[in-house]
């Protein structure tokens, strides 16, 4: 398993829900943080939780439907001179629900893959080449389970891109220390899924963040984190290295 104490990781979405639970968690492991939200005020109390923890953490902002907010807040992280070693993709856009859904209006479309499927993408092209270079990095970018369901059509198919992105660049890296996976929370109750959700948010630590912690070589993997609730960060580790296997064949 690996050990994060010391190194930093980026997460976006920090400041509430689950990026919050798991700027805590990684947090609690000795990990450095980079918290982004959309202003700066909003990351304010996480800030003050997690540095209470022990650990070094600055904050950064930007509307990842802006793509130019996102290049200058990727300038921002690089100025700070720290590395990061761990990219968690967390920020993500539920634009509607719509019950008409053959009038569903292309802004669904537009809007939606901009936060979750072109700036994640933006921020992989960033730093995956860095991690190549450093021999480590892990990027876990979170998905959604969702199908079948018309009525989210925007937010569905941008996260369909998104896993489409994660497994070609997974790979490129196979078998190297850099891993890039995907993660899914699982239908929890936070602003995103509502208050009538089944899950509590804390069902997802700490599979949300176990693609950081694996180190078996593999990328591409769908690591559901309702698949660890209620083990231990190490119990978690052991099942994704022995149930979660690459889709690239051998």
């Amino acid at each position: 398993m690996v050990d994060v104490k010391g190194r930093w990781a980026l997460i976006t979405g920090a400041s509430r829900g689950i990026g919050a639970l798991t700027a805590k968690f990684m947090a609690g492991q000795g990990c450095n943080l980079v918290l982004h939200s959309r202003k700066p005020e909003h990351t304010e109390k996480i800030m003050a939780e997690v540095k209470s923890m022990g650990i070094e953490a600055y904050a950064v902002s930007a509307e990842l439907t802006d793509l130019a907010a996102v290049e200058w807040m990727l300038s921002e992280i690089d100025a700070l001179g720290v590395r990061i070693d761990i990219v968690m993709n967390n920020a993500g856009l539920q634009i509607a629900y719509r019950n008409e859904y053959f009038k569903t209006p292309a802004s669904d479309y537009t809007e939606s893959f901009k936060i979750n499927c072109i700036a994640p993408a933006m921020i992989c092209y960033h730093f995956m080449p860095r991690m190549i270079e450093h021999g480590f990095g892990r990027i876990i970018n979170t998905t959604s389970g969702i199908r079948l369901e018309p009525q989210q059509a925007g937010y569905s198919a941008s996260k369909a891109a998104l896993d489409k992105i994660t497994i070609d660049l997974g790979s490129t890296v196979e078998g190297t220390d850099v891993l890039i996976n995907l993660t899914d929370p699982g239908w929890c109750r936070t602003d995103l899924g509502g208050p009538y959700a089944p899950n509590a948010p804390e069902s997802a630590i700490p599979g949300i963040a176990v693609g950081a912690f694996v180190d078996d070589k593999k990328s591409g993997r769908y690591l559901n984190a309702p698949f660890f609730t209620g083990l231990t960060l190490a119990e978690a580790v052991k099942k994704a290295e022995a149930e979660f296997d690459s889709p690239y064949g051998k």
